[in-house]
């Protein structure tokens, strides 16, 4: 006879044990039985995770640095900024899980089971995940897994795929209160290319090399392109790699499904669900945001599926249309990005990259770029 839970989680990466976060804080939704399964267990520090955000947020004791000056450089556009209402943040993939997975000790009807899941499927009454030893069932699966995930290819998707390294040096060369987010002055031949640079002492800092394009490079190239940088842009000769990190992000225009079986009792969460900002990769912020409003929906009684606002329709009409540009390469990345950083506001096209701008923020934003590629890219993307 299969088991039965409450809720199942199934992945325990970022979604997954986001979601597990808050349901143990709530207190109405903390004594549910939740089962965890997973093939991998989470103890290595195998990510880095950067957003911003106005207020202090859920893993706000997790903020290992956090800065307020930001800078964008491109080969027509230097820019240096404070900020007022945003801080820019990261956090350590390991620190998070050990913070989750703490807290998770403390309830003992959650379970955490490290096995490969093979299928997940509605029942009659709720939803089971079959692995490859047992079947569970559970009145809700929330699935942070790829099994549902749709086709993607190079003709709708693009990856943001990226190496970083955490390096230090013997004196102080890093001003660690001012982050570059992105540097443009690199060979944009294989597309969107750009360094990310998040000094966190005198002394340290985590060199990011990201780009946006239809397949990754070799080991060697990313390699490459690290030395090239750290030597020739930030001047420094002797350095010590700490730490390094490999990440690839889908950033696509496929159409992820927020729910499973005409029932509703599969929700797709993080990734799975869709909320991965399609046209920056970005993640964390948008993930808390869904598990929040799922923690809240469960609070109140009602089916945890979170349908999408009209303003979020329009943010991801916006995403595509963004996606679309760069996939057709009517613009480049750091031509967009220039066009945006000389003539608006920064703070402003963080708030719109995080989907919280307002009416006009968004038209200087769309005045600020070539209408002509945004209009054709928009019309397509609203009729695909």
């Amino acid at each position: 006879m299969a088991l039965k839970y409450d809720f199942i989680i199934a992945g325990s990466g970022l979604a997954g044990l986001s979601l597990l976060h808050q349901l143990l804080s709530n207190k109405s939704l903390s004594q549910k039985k939740i089962l965890v399964i997973d093939s991998a267990k989470k103890n290595l520090n195998d990510r880095t995770w950067c957003f911003w955000e106005k207020e202090p947020g859920p893993f706000e004791s997790l903020v290992c640095h956090a800065w307020d000056t930001l800078q964008f450089f491109s080969p027509k556009v230097t820019k240096e900024f404070q900020m007022k209402e945003y801080r820019y943040k990261m956090i350590q993939s390991g620190d998070f899980y050990s913070q989750v997975l703490d807290l998770a000790e403390q309830h003992p009807q959650v379970v955490f089971i490290h096995d490969e899941i093979q299928s997940i499927q509605e029942e009659q009454a709720g939803a089971s995940v079959q692995t490859t030893q047992e079947r569970y069932l559970a009145d809700y699966v929330f699935n942070s897994t790829a099994i549902f995930n749709p086709k993607m290819d190079e003709g709708n998707t693009l990856l943001q795929h990226f190496m970083g390294w955490f390096i230090k040096t013997d004196t102080p060369v890093f001003t660690s209160g001012v982050a570059t987010l992105m540097d443009f002055t690199l060979s944009q031949q294989h597309g969107a290319t750009f360094m990310y640079m998040l000094p966190t002492s005198p002394t340290e800092a985590l060199v990011e090399y990201t780009l946006f394009s239809p397949r990754v490079l070799e080991k060697e190239e990313y390699v490459q392109a690290l030395e090239n940088y750290i030597e020739k842009n930030l001047h420094i000769h002797h350095y010590e790699i700490t730490h390094q990190e490999f990440g690839i992000i889908p950033m696509s225009k496929a159409k992820f499904q927020a729910s499973i079986g005409p029932q509703q009792r599969i929700i797709n969460i993080g990734t799975a669900g869709g909320h991965t900002k399609p046209s920056t990769g970005y993640t964390f912020q948008f993930v808390q945001k869904q598990v929040a409003k799922i923690a809240q929906r469960l609070e109140a009684g009602d089916s945890p599926l979170v349908e999408p606002t009209w303003r979020e329709k329009m943010f991801l009409w916006y995403d595509m249309t963004l996606l679309d540009v760069l996939m057709s390469k009517s613009l480049t990345g750091e031509q967009i990005f220039s066009h945006l950083f000389s003539k608006v506001d920064p703070e402003r096209i963080l708030a719109f990259l995080a989907n919280e701008s307002g009416f006009w923020e968004e038209f200087s934003i769309r005045n600020a770029v070539p209408q002509a590629p945004f209009i054709t890219s928009g019309m397509k993307v609203l009729f695909q």
